[in-house]
């Protein structure tokens, strides 16, 4: 079989049938000129698609039907982790800022916590102001459903109330947080793009924070802080492209007002101690930007920076 053809087959199994072709593509890569049978080249492709983007997803993630928050964040390893110290995690990261938005990159269902991002602002909790409401309007990924849908999302934001992206490779986590956030009335939107796309993920990322008017007598435009996640996401990228982590952090830093990235201390079911320090990253991040936090929480090391 040809690439496309060998494409196609991989991508024939749920688990993968929503992922970007670019991701795809750069596992292919991988093993393209290895001298091997087909069937091996598409088991080994899938094997490392699996540990990128399939390792931390139970398949019931993949077509659940009417389950709530904590439901979808217990079928989900990372955030089942997380679940239990999401209050004390938000207030932590979020305690220096009022009016934010958070870019949550390799998000997975990490959008179902944004009850948490309300919790963790500062008393008295804001209350929605109809003075203060604000309009963003969002380009929302194309669906593959059959009914034609508008291409154009609108948030009714209030000003003081966090704006919620997630960027997420796997596309039926994509659709259950737009589902949610549409179901729910949240000021959050998921897009279906490959972390890999650095163009494009800079581009959401610049539109992120900024509001439009409702009225036109209003202010035109506000900024508001921008918060960039990445919870346990760069070893996932550095299974697929070594370095690239660097190359990222270098690029939407500077973007950004705060960025937090983490990984695991643990495994996620024996929970034994890892003995990696992953000094790769960390020493990239001492000697290129100012480093404002650093803590362990629940199995997970988080580290915040800011651009010098």
């Amino acid at each position: 079989m040809n690439k496309p053809e060998l494409i196609k087959k991989i991508i024939q199994k749920k688990e993968f049938s929503q992922l970007p072709k670019r991701d795809v593509e750069i596992a292919f890569s991988h093993f393209e000129k290895r001298q091997t049978s087909d069937e091996e080249k598409i088991r080994l492709i899938r094997e490392l698609l699996h540990k990128v983007f399939g390792a931390f997803t139970s398949q019931k993630l993949l077509s659940p039907k009417n389950k709530n928050e904590e439901w979808i964040l217990r079928k989900h390893l990372s955030t089942r982790e997380r679940l239990p110290y999401y209050s004390e995690l938000y207030k932590k990261l979020l305690k220096d800022f009022n009016k934010f938005s958070i870019i949550d990159l390799g998000a997975g269902v990490n959008g179902f916590s944004y009850k948490f991002f309300v919790d963790a602002m500062p008393l008295p909790r804001p209350t929605p102001d109809p003075a203060q409401t604000f309009i963003k309007k969002i380009l929302l990924p194309r669906s593959r459903s059959p009914a034609p849908r508008s291409p154009c999302h609108c948030l009714t934001l209030p000003l003081n109330y966090p704006e919620y992206i997630a960027i997420e490779s796997v596309g039926q986590l994509v659709e259950l947080m737009n589902n949610y956030f549409k179901e729910n009335k949240i000021s959050g939107v998921a897009y279906h793009e490959s972390l890999f796309n650095l163009k494009k993920i800079k581009k959401i990322i610049l539109e992120t924070g900024v509001l439009l008017p409702k009225e036109p007598t209003m202010v035109e435009k506000v900024k508001i802080l921008r918060i960039i996640f990445l919870f346990k996401v760069l070893d996932s990228l550095e299974m697929l492209e070594r370095d690239y982590s660097k190359k990222l952090l270098k690029e939407i830093a500077p973007l950004a007002d705060k960025v937090v990235i983490s990984f695991a201390t643990r495994s996620m079911i024996k929970q034994k101690k890892f003995k990696v320090e992953r000094h790769w990253i960390l020493d990239f991040i001492k000697e290129n930007f100012k480093v404002l936090d650093d803590f362990e929480l629940g199995g997970e090391r988080y580290i915040c920076f800011e651009e010098e």
